[in-house]
């Protein structure tokens, strides 16, 4: 009781509270911005997360997480454009709901609705659910941790959409990364380039800045002299979902935020799969299935519910295990790791009100979202068609400030650029920027802990495969490895 009590001490400071609405805030503003992104806007907002002290920080980003899933829908119902890959599944109803029906502000009500429900939803689970699977794993030593880290590494594999090869390459390339600077355990010094400013390593933020920020920039530019964008409906009538629309969606709300939940456990996934898997459900189980595709309102819902309540369930495997699940999760466990916070069983022990603070900031961060959403939808409908030759400057301009202000320094600056570029090639080339980034995260635990179990067994192998933790781990990385050569057999033979 006392962690808690303590947890909301932390967060009902105004400055904290201010930091929250502001990050819910501008995360729907670029989540219903298309070719913008719940990544982009983590990573361009992740320095300002440094001016709040303790906790605001973390509180921020988690409303921006939030907020960004939530915004896609916006566009989506609107343009027929997602502003995230996790409401490309809102289209199919949401756009038909709001331009063949005429109501789109019903269409935006219910996935307001549906968002808040599926992302309270899954905050409960993880506070039921997470601190059950840290006892658990209380009885990791070292090569438990090596084992997670490299199961951890081999979900590249699903993060990565198009060649697994590429994912893997992208993965192996961020592992590199990990290795530069000085080695904690022999103290030997690792390409530095005989640069001095290599020897700490490279820097997380401004390649994290320049993969997902600049890049995206980039590719912006180029897609705005290839692409004509299409003005959103200008009318919206009233967004409160009635009665019978709630009574009618209510089994699909709890269904898909159950399944988006679950989908969100799963390193690896994320909530575009959640969302087709949530719309797939809700069509299979409705009365009204035929109707699928002409604005249906259990096809807005379904599909929000399930995205948004990936959020939750994405933490689960974070705090509890330091595994991130995408991209997403791995800017989030970043910032946990820069404020002192280091995911994993202990966390629990070590830091409890702080574990509490991130579950009461992630619930209220729903809720949040919810009550702007309801109140403000008129003014982010308005945001969808801000001009992209005013937006894109903006961006850049603060690619720049944030990153310059994390360190002070010029050389985080060129890094950041540097990266940017090197994501936007490798962005072409099919390569995943999330298998990079979890390559980084993960790459200096893998090490640290193989050679610690190394000393600890005296140069035995055998401490991998006689342990049983760590074998079930090791055999799991090798099945997620494996999954797409089994899934392509699987197919052929069927």
């Amino acid at each position: 009781m006392a962690d808690i009590l303590t947890a909301l001490s932390m967060i009902f400071v105004p400055l904290n509270l201010l930091g929250l609405v502001f990050g819910v805030a501008v995360g729907i503003a670029f989540g219903c911005m298309p070719g913008l992104s719940v990544n982009m806007g983590l990573a361009l907002l992740f320095p300002l997360s440094f001016s709040f002290q303790g906790i605001g920080g973390i509180l921020m980003l988690l409303g921006i997480y939030c907020g960004a899933i939530y915004g896609g829908s916006i566009s989506a119902i609107l343009l027929k454009t997602p502003g995230t890959p996790a409401s490309v599944a809102t289209t199919l109803d949401g756009y038909p709901m709001a331009t063949k029906l005429k109501q789109p502000g019903r269409a935006l009500g219910l996935s307001t609705m549906a968002s808040a429900f599926g992302g309270v939803f899954s905050t409960i689970c993880l506070i039921l659910l997470a601190p059950q699977l840290a006892k658990f794993a209380l009885q990791f030593s070292k090569p438990e941790y090596f084992a997670l880290a490299i199961f951890g590494l081999s979900i590249i594999t699903s993060v990565s959409s198009g060649s697994v090869v590429k994912g893997i390459m992208g993965g192996l390339f961020g592992l590199f990364l990990a290795t530069v600077g000085i080695d904690d355990m022999s103290g030997s010094v690792r390409f530095t380039l005989d640069t001095t400013y290599l020897l700490g390593g490279v820097s997380f933020i401004p390649v994290l800045i320049g993969v997902f920020a600049f890049a995206q920039v980039l590719s912006s530019i180029e897609d705005y002299y290839h692409s004509e964008r299409s003005e959103a409906i200008a009318f919206i009538d009233k967004v409160l979902p009635s009665w019978a629309d709630i009574k009618k969606v209510f089994v699909t709300l709890v269904r898909s935020s159950a399944i988006g939940t679950f989908i969100g456990c799963v390193p690896g996934t994320g909530g575009d799969i959640a969302s087709f898997v949530s719309y797939d459900q809700a069509k299979r189980w409705s009365k009204n299935s035929a109707n699928f595709g002409n604005g249906e309102p259990e096809g807005v819902a379904a599909p929000e519910a399930g995205n948004n309540a990936v959020s939750g369930g994405a933490f689960i495997p974070v705090l509890t295990l330091g595994i991130p699940g995408d991209g997403a999760t791995a800017i989030m466990m970043g910032a946990l790791m820069v404020q002192g916070l280091q995911p994993g069983p202990l966390l629990f022990v070590e830091k409890a009100p702080d574990v509490y603070a991130i579950f009461i900031g992630l619930l209220l961060a729903n809720v949040i979202m919810g009550i702007m959403g309801f109140s403000l939808i008129r003014l982010f409908a308005k945001v969808v068609n801000v001009p992209v030759h005013i937006l894109l400057p903006i961006i850049v301009m603060m690619t720049f400030v944030g990153t310059y202000s994390y360190n002070n320094s010029m050389n985080d600056v060129y890094l950041m650029v540097a990266s940017g570029f090197v994501g936007y090639f490798l962005n072409k080339l099919g390569f995943s920027m999330s298998a990079i980034i979890i390559g980084i995260i993960l790459g200096s635990m893998a090490e640290q802990n193989f050679v610690g179990s190394l000393i600890m067994s005296d140069g035995n192998f055998n401490v991998f495969f006689t342990r049983p933790i760590c074998l079930f781990f090791l055999v799991a990385a090798a099945l997620s490895l494996l999954s797409p050569v089994i899934g392509k057999l699987f197919k052929k033979h069927s």
